[in-house]
């Protein structure tokens, strides 16, 4: 794609908070006071279903807190923590694998946290093991692993790699030593290194590199350096993030000096420096914060339309159903979402009585599966298509959503996107404000108020 000139001005106008859209509904919208007797029924029919699987494992230790953190995580050097949670993680896995139709294939596995690398490599091959014999795997599995470099070795890899990982990811952030004392995660370069090179040594397919721009101490001259870094080391994909400051939600943040937040100008031209860099150098912009080499996966599935969005972000893998595990692990069908306790008490007391350890759930209603299915074709191809949106919904789209489509107006006359008879398109200009150009779509904005981070 021809490089992306960042318009500093649309950028500012549209601004605001709102959703990202890894769910429809959203995550503020599920809710504790739900049927269970439904759930469990739901439950049971998609567990006779033939649909492809994909994984989710939630890992939540992690030695040390970085004050920027929104994940559920719990801090702690006790590693002896990690075998009660491995234990429960494990029954939760065998009680949920049970009543499977035995024909259902995992074609994807995310790790995530936390910290992954926090279990031992022993522990790693457990859980592997115990994985292996649960489920059936596609040959083409995508197994991905969100490592920190600050506590990995080459155990640790060579684990992951033999249970069939072949996709890693990487929290960088920044480079600059001044920024990451200030926000608690000392990482310095060589140690990235040596992290990459145990990856590829062990036969890593693909690797994504986190970066967050909007810390504290940032400049955007010190955040081009961290970029160029980054660019050197050859990732596959880049996760470049906003930094979200709420510290009402996330009390770690409290630690951080907001006088040494940058400028909203200075993070504004971090952001277009950032877009410009990348898509100059032939890299695509796939939406909001990710951006992928132009024959990656990635990139390749948004061009012929197959791209997917899930609760680990942008993804090739279509058509599944999300079993999660771990506390605060969300899972998806196509009726529902359901989400596990987020207190490790409560979690282990529910595993331990041989019950799904969900806390909070939500019903999909018709209309919550229309709108899901257009915001996500909109996330991810960039596009509506009237005529095959109706054809798949059942609807006849212009005339559903006739008011969704007359608030885009402004957008339109801002270049953000272009109408035509068939179809919506969004322009390169619109590519960073897709949550924006989502949020007309989304039926519950304005029912109940959420604190949600800025678009941009």
């Amino acid at each position: 794609m021809p490089a992306l000139t960042v318009n500093l001005d649309l950028v500012r106008k549209y601004a605001k908070p709102g959703p990202r859209y890894t769910s429809y509904p959203t995550a503020p919208q599920f809710t504790d006071t739900f049927d269970r007797d439904r759930l469990a029924r739901e439950i049971d029919a998609h567990n006779r279903s033939d649909r492809p699987l994909s994984l989710y494992l939630h890992i939540p230790f992690c030695e040390s807190l970085c004050w920027f953190c929104g994940c559920t995580q719990i801090t702690t050097h006790d590693h002896g923590q990690a075998a009660p949670y491995l234990d429960r993680l494990i029954r939760e896995i065998e009680l949920a694998a049970a009543p499977l139709n035995p024909t259902r294939r995992v074609v994807q596995l995310h790790f995530g946290g936390g910290t992954p690398n926090f279990l031992s490599p022993d522990q790693i091959r457990r859980l592997g093991a115990i994985l292996r014999s649960r489920f059936t795997f596609a040959p083409d599995a995508e197994i991905g692993v969100e490592f920190d470099p600050r506590r990995l070795t080459r155990n640790h890899v060579a684990a992951f790699r033999e249970l069939g990982a072949n996709r890693a990811s990487l929290g960088i952030q920044d480079f600059d030593p001044h920024v990451q004392e200030t926000v608690h995660r000392i990482q310095p370069e060589p140690l990235v290194r040596q992290a990459i090179a145990w990856l590829r040594e062990t036969g890593f397919e693909s690797l994504n590199l986190d970066l967050i721009y909007g810390l504290p101490y940032q400049t955007p001259a010190s955040f081009a350096d961290t970029l160029a870094r980054a660019l050197a080391l050859q990732p596959d994909r880049f996760a470049i993030f906003n930094y979200a400051h709420v510290p009402w939600m996330r009390p770690g943040q409290k630690v951080i000096p907001e006088s040494a937040l940058p400028s909203p100008e200075h993070k504004l031209e971090i952001l277009k420096a950032t877009v410009e860099t990348l898509t100059a150098r032939d890299w695509t912009c796939i939406g909001m914060d990710h951006f992928a080499r132009a024959d990656d996966e990635l990139a390749v599935a948004q061009a012929a339309g197959t791209l997917q969005r899930n609760f680990q972000g942008y993804s090739t893998r279509g058509g599944t159903d999300i079993l999660a595990f771990g506390m605060s692990a969300i899972s998806q069908t196509e009726t529902h979402y359901r989400q596990n306790e987020k207190i490790i008490p409560r979690y282990y007391a529910a595993v331990d009585r041989g019950e799904a350890p969900v806390a909070k759930a939500f019903f999909l209603s018709a209309d919550d599966r229309v709108r899901r299915d257009v915001i996500m074709r909109l996330m991810c191809d960039l596009k509506l298509d009237y005529a095959a949106l109706s054809a798949r919904l059942g609807i006849d789209f212009p005339h559903y959503f006739a008011d969704a489509l007359a608030s885009l107006a402004e957008a339109e006359a801002d270049g953000l996107i272009e109408r035509h008879p068939d179809r919506l398109q969004v322009t390169d200009a619109g590519r960073l404000l897709i949550r924006n150009l989502a949020m007309p779509f989304d039926a519950y904005l304005a029912q109940k108020p959420a604190r949600f981070s800025q678009t941009v």
